[in-house]
This record gives C-alpha cells, structure tokens and sequence, in this order.
C-alpha cells in the first residue's frame, strides 16, 4: 500500500511514518511524504533511510500537485497543522480523486463541518477517518471501550495528563504544534452538559484528582478539542441516554505556565497580525520562530527528562439494572522503543489505525475513530508498543 502524508515532514507525520516502516507494522509498501520544507524532509531521509520512504517537496497551495500525488496513493494523511487552515482544502480534494482520507484532528474547529458531508462521503463510495492520533483518535476509543460496558449512560468523562521526571529545562519544548497548544489555553471550549453542547470558557473546570506516581495529584482545565463534538453523538453512545461528556487535559506544571503566560501576554491561536516598525507580522509566527531558534541555540541546554502520559476515561451509569462506573486508562511511560518519537502517542496510534483501514474493506463516509474502530483490536496494537490497558469496572451505590 502506498500512504501519502501531506506535511510529512512534520513532528507527529515524521513519527507515523516511521511506526509504518517499523518491524512493529505490516503492508506498507511505500510512503510519500509531501512537504514544503526541503530541509526538514532531507532530515526525515537522514534519520530514516529506508528504500520505502519517497519525499516530495510540495506546495499545499498547489491544487493541481496535489491531485497528481492522490492519483498515485492509496490512501492520504493529512499532518498539515490545523490552524495553517487547509484543512478542507485537503479534505475535499481526497474526496474528489475517490482516496481515504485521515488526520489528526481539528480541534473541533473542522471536525463539524467534515462530519456534515458523511453522506456525501458515503454516496461516493469514500472513507475518511477525523481525529484519528492520540487526543482525540485512542481517546475516542476509549471512550468506545468504556461505553461498550454500560447499559445506560449518565456521562463519560474524559482526561489526559503528561508529567516529566528529572531536572527542570530551562528551553521550552512545545509538545506539539505551537498553535494547538495556544488554541488549547486561550479558546473557549464546547463540552456536552446536561444533554447538550455548551460553551465554556478558556482553562476552565479545574479539577483535581489523585492518580498514581508519577504523576500524583493532578490538576485537568477543560480545552478546546474534537471528542465532545463526536462520541456523545455517535452511535450505541447518544441511544444509551448520556447526559454529559467533558474532555480535559493537564500539561506539565512548568509547561502549563509557560503556556498559561504566553495567552496572558496575547498570544492566541488565531494569529492576527500586528504591525511592528512599519512591518506586518503574524503573533504565533514570530513566537514559533523564537522557540525555534531557542531550541536550536539551547539544544545542549534542553534537560533529559521522562515523559509520561495517562489517557483515561470515566463513564458512569448502570450495568445489569445496578448504578455501575467503568473505567479505561492507556499509559504510556519511557520506552526505548519510541525514545526517537517527539510524540508517540499520536504517531503510532495514526499508524495504527492506518492499517487496520487498509486491512479490510472500508466503511465508506466520516467518521469519528470511535464509530469505525473496534476498540480490542485497537488496543491490542497499542499493547505491542508497550503501551499499558487498564479497565476497572465497579458496582456503585450512587453517583
């Protein structure tokens, strides 16, 4: 099979292709990474010589490049950051040239506006797969997983938290895109509250909750994110009754006040441009810019540090007419296995469900991942990447 990744250059689309080259995968007969940057994708070559990998420099302005690349794959990654805005762009021209299409996920931002054309999708016989990395794609199938074993739903509750071990790094290292990351910390959110979508503001919710070490008692801020758009919607979840489902994340304590400073200063996801002496700049450009410089400038000042990552969902409802709450946490600690990945959570479960698609014949419209992928399946991937499954089921008095 030959997968095209457009911005395949990029941190999460280097890490996929390299999972999808790894012993750990299979069908995989070449990939096409498409990108701007000459640079980055001789990078990609360098760190990853490997005979299947064919890099393209590419203009995603180019309509008519990009459909000569389409001709020629089986099916299309799109790993172009959400807030550069050509996210439909490349959305639609996978459903014009008839190839599956998959993404990381548009921060709610597209994600309604890609589910509105399912039976356009579905009519031409084509697939596509939104929000299919780590946050939101295995989360969402956790929340399958958990809602699989309820009869009834009351609420699903959704959480992610990162903490790192070892000495403090005085050079800030985004965990993913500069812009994400912004529209995380300074955009409202829309979460499912008492049977419907409701706005909240930005960083709010704060809740605590004690959790194993690492990471301790951890403090979660509602953001912005795709997955109350779609599983309190989705099929054997909205017909169970849910009332409420929430997605709430928790960076690093010195890296969410990083974050938390840089909105309080001005910086935002949507990027709208300041004239500084006469010259017209872009916010998060110039500020991407600098963090990039720094990390190069500092990169012997960039501490080692361990990452670990929790990824749990809590639904509560009844089970067998008893009041019930269930469960799911997927753990990810240090591995040698991914030491090379800036981001092996949401590369590896991109690469994951990339090939269970193409493994067997394809459901054609949008999706969700939590409405296409059968969770078991799924996790047995994430098992073989070292990846810890816990599910916890317990009769409940009251909740």
């Amino acid at each position: 099979m030959r997968i095209l990744i457009v911005g395949g250059a990029g941190l999460m689309s280097a890490g996929t292709a390299r999972d999808l080259l790894s012993k750990l995968s299979s069908g995989t007969t070449n990939i096409i990474a498409a990108d701007s940057n000459a640079e980055r994708l001789e990078s990609l070559k360098k760190s990853l010589p490997d005979s299947r990998l064919e890099t393209h420099v590419f203009d995603v302005n180019d309509r008519a490049a990009l459909g000569a690349l389409l001709a020629d794959c089986d099916l299309c990654i799109n790993g172009v950051p959400t807030f550069a805005g050509f996210q439909m762009a490349i959305f639609e021209a996978c459903l014009e040239a008839k190839r599956p299409y998959v993404d990381y996920g548009g921060m709610g931002v597209y994600t309604v506006k890609q589910k509105a054309q399912h039976q356009k999708w579905k009519d031409a016989g084509v697939t596509a797969v939104v929000g299919l990395g780590s946050d939101p794609g295995m989360s969402n199938i956790i929340c399958r997983a958990v809602a699989d074993r309820l009869d009834t739903i009351e609420c699903i509750n959704l959480y992610w938290g990162a903490t790192k071990i070892g000495a403090d790094s005085p050079v800030l290292v985004p965990p993913y895109s500069v812009s994400t990351v912004l529209a995380e910390y300074a955009n409202p959110s829309q979460q499912f509250l008492d049977g419907k979508l409701q706005e909240v503001p930005a960083q709010a919710g704060a809740e605590s909750i004690d959790l194993p070490h690492p990471w301790g008692r951890t403090t979660f801020i509602h953001s912005q994110h795709s997955e109350p758009l779609t599983v309190p919607f989705s099929e054997g979840i909205k017909e169970k009754g849910i009332r409420e489902f929430t997605w709430k994340l928790s960076l690093p304590e010195r890296d969410h006040e990083a974050w938390a400073g840089l909105v309080k200063a001005g910086f935002d996801a949507e990027n709208e441009p300041i004239t500084v002496n006469g010259v017209t700049v872009r916010p998060t450009d110039v500020l991407q810019a600098v963090i990039d410089r720094n990390m190069k400038k500092n990169a012997n000042r960039i501490s080692s540090q361990e990452v670990h990552e929790i990824h749990f969902a809590i639904g509560q409802g009844t089970r067998d007419g008893k009041p019930c709450q269930v469960t799911c946490r997927v753990i990810g600690h240090p591995d040698p296995l991914y030491d090379d990945y800036v981001d092996a959570g949401t590369s590896m479960n991109m690469s994951i469900g990339v090939q269970q698609m193409l493994s067997k014949p394809m459901k054609p419209g949008v999706w969700a991942a939590e409405e296409y992928f059968e969770a078991e399946a799924f996790f047995a991937e994430l098992r073989k990447r070292h990846f810890a499954i816990e599910m916890e089921t317990q009769v409940v008095e009251t909740f």
